[in-house]
């Protein structure tokens, strides 16, 4: 039993240092989020796209039916689709067992609600709301919880990026047995969150920080559910070499 006690540990020190790695990145980004806000960069990206006459591209028909309605359909039908890949797997996913693509389903899943609540709490008015855009309301951080700014609020952080974010669960997936289709999926989905987060901001749905905060919420629920299935993965890991070493003795 001691090879296995030495799979298992070796097992055990990778998982650790991708878990290591993992959490470097993340609070890597997290800290570039945090400088961006105490930045107050927001407000001028957003001037870029509109001012004190509003947003010129707001209502323009390629933005709102292909980038907003369109994109968001397809990235329902999109979650639809890995929700009946857990029983008949496609693509890339066919090199996955079921537990792992019900990992990516519940990912994907699990982070547009994470946001989607998030934003539905939020009493943050969007950037075409602001009176210095045209609106009637008055710029307040998205960290002020509870100040009501006198607009619609519920614009924090950005849901349509989510359509694109959401799906980073497919890395984590990916990683351990496909690592090249991991970066792939990866880079894919960060491109459609932030392509999907900039067609919003043209047209002064949100700021550029309601995009950044999404991919981040979302990365940050991937990994957390990723590290839930595979829990109870490692302690079966841990329990077969303590079994191999006690035995080895």
């Amino acid at each position: 039993m001691s090879h296995v006690a030495s799979r298992s540990s070796h097992r055990n020190s990778t998982q650790h240092t991708n878990n290591l790695h993992l959490l470097g990145w993340t609070l890597a980004a997290f800290g570039l989020l945090v400088a961006w806000d105490a930045g107050g960069l927001d407000r001028e990206v957003a001037h870029w796209f509109g001012g004190v006459h509003g947003f010129p591209l707001r209502d323009q028909w390629f933005f709102v039916h292909v980038m907003h309605e369109g994109a968001r359909r397809l990235a329902w039908l999109a979650a639809l689709a890995l929700v009946l890949a857990v029983w008949w797997p496609f693509g890339v996913l066919r090199g996955t067992n079921r537990a792992e693509r019900l990992q990516l389903a519940v990912t994907t899943l699990l982070a547009l609600a994470v946001v989607s609540a998030l934003k539905y709490a939020s009493t943050t008015s969007c950037p075409w709301d602001l009176a210095e855009f045209g609106g009637v309301a008055r710029y307040a951080s998205h960290w002020a919880l509870g100040t009501v700014d006198g607009g619609a609020g519920k614009c924090f952080p950005a849901g349509h990026a989510s359509a694109g974010f959401a799906f980073i669960g497919g890395y984590f997936v990916l990683r351990r047995s496909q690592p090249l289709a991991a970066r792939i999926w990866l880079g894919s989905v960060l491109v459609a969150g932030f392509v999907l987060g900039l067609s919003q901001q043209i047209r002064g749905a949100h700021f550029q920080s309601h995009t950044l905060w999404t991919g981040w919420l979302c990365w940050t629920t991937a990994w957390f559910v990723d590290m839930a299935f595979h829990r109870d993965a490692l302690c079966d890991a841990n329990a077969a070499s303590i079994v191999g070493t006690t035995e080895a003795h």
